[in-house]
């Protein structure tokens, strides 16, 4: 039974191009750097998400290919203001939201998904469109929180590729998927990571 399961990863990854292969392991420095406050994470993410628009646009998956094409917009705007900030007094620290903005920042995610999926299911342009809306709307937001150096970015990170594990699996992406787990783990490792460096600037 456990063969029955794994094989199908093994030939996902098997037949994984060279790309897509850089472009996964551009993203795990990517994941890596940002734990660290490196502002190098940043052009790891811009080539990744380059890489990876390219994919998702020629395998017809124009939602997940739009999702990086933004992310490539993030990167830019990411090393920007992180080597904006490094060379200041005033260093961009990471910080802290109050519940009432989490609040307003999940209800406002999960009213924009709603729309989404409910136009996916509509149009029958995704194979699991309660996820792929989920997914891509949380994404798109949390990625302005890692930008302004948010702590909690990091937990949102985990619940976010937790969900699009799951994704990958239900629409036959093993090979992604398997990486997506060692994403949602480096998450919980960056949360850990940035708790640690938010203590030392408070002292």
């Amino acid at each position: 039974m456990n063969q029955d399961y794994l094989q199908p990863v093994l030939t996902a990854f098997q037949q994984m191009s060279t790309w897509e292969i850089a472009a996964a392991l551009m993203g795990v420095a990517y994941i890596l750097l940002a734990s660290k406050e490196s502002q190098w994470c940043w052009p790891f993410a811009f080539f990744s998400t380059l890489v990876y628009t390219a994919l998702f646009w020629e395998g017809q998956l124009p939602m997940q290919a739009l999702l990086n094409f933004y992310y490539m917009g993030m990167a830019m705007y990411g090393f920007w203001l992180w080597h904006k900030h490094g060379k200041q007094t005033d260093a961009l620290v990471i910080s802290r939201w109050p519940w009432k903005w989490h609040i307003g920042f999940i209800a406002v995610g999960i009213a924009v998904s709603a729309v989404v999926a409910a136009y996916l299911q509509q149009t029958g342009q995704s194979q699991s469109p309660m996820l792929d809306a989920y997914t891509t709307v949380f994404s798109v937001m949390n990625t302005w929180l890692i930008a302004r150096k948010v702590l909690e970015n990091w937990l949102y990170w985990a619940v976010i590729d937790g969900a699009a594990t799951i994704l990958y699996v239900q629409t036959g992406y093993y090979a992604t998927a398997a990486l997506f787990v060692l994403n949602t783990i480096l998450a919980v490792a960056g949360f850990i990571s940035w708790v640690k460096l938010y203590r030392q600037q408070a002292t």
